[in-house]
């Protein structure tokens, strides 16, 4: 049986977005397009900003926001920025140009109520039955992980930063 999955990586541990990459890159590797609709991650660089240059059109990377929304404490502008990144993840996933579709962070802005739960769910059983989905951030919606197909809640068992280790390029970002 073949079919596209729903896959959800959540969890309070490292590795929700790190493993989404991982598995865009084995999907480019078979010959597949991927999107990737970066929710909040606009502001910081990271490596996955190469692989257009790398993939070309085969990799689509957009990137919204102006950093993580702890940092700015402005709801209502991620709001507006977290509805205008939905319209463009929503039309990635419904277009028929991508085997694979990353919306990278949607968690976060459902946690903070930024988009609806029923949208997305909405979104998610309109989509072609080919088409693989990928969901990151923590706190993913019950409702989201009923109907999903696979789910990795990633969990801390230990973490550099907790001996003052910094945040690395290439690891974290």
């Amino acid at each position: 049986m073949s079919k596209g999955l729903v896959i959800v990586n959540t969890g309070k541990g490292k590795g929700k977005t790190t493993a989404a990459m991982g598995q865009a890159v084995r999907f480019l590797g078979h010959g597949g397009d991927v999107a990737c609709i970066q929710f909040i991650k606009g502001k910081w660089p990271t490596g996955e900003q190469c692989l257009p240059e790398v993939f070309g059109e085969r990799f689509y990377l957009f990137r919204q926001g102006e950093g993580f929304t702890w940092d700015r404490q402005n709801p209502e502008s991620d709001r507006k920025m977290a509805q205008a990144t939905w319209e463009i993840a929503k039309n990635a996933l419904l277009s028929g140009k991508y085997g694979m579709v990353i919306w990278d962070e949607i968690n976060i802005v459902l946690r903070y109520n930024y988009l609806n739960v029923n949208d997305v769910l909405e979104v998610l059983k309109e989509k072609a039955s080919k088409v693989h989905v990928i969901l990151t951030g923590r706190d993913c919606p019950e409702e989201i992980v009923a109907i999903a197909d696979q789910v990795t809640d990633m969990r801390d068992v230990k973490h550099p930063y907790r001996a003052g280790v910094k945040a690395q390029k290439g690891i974290e970002f």
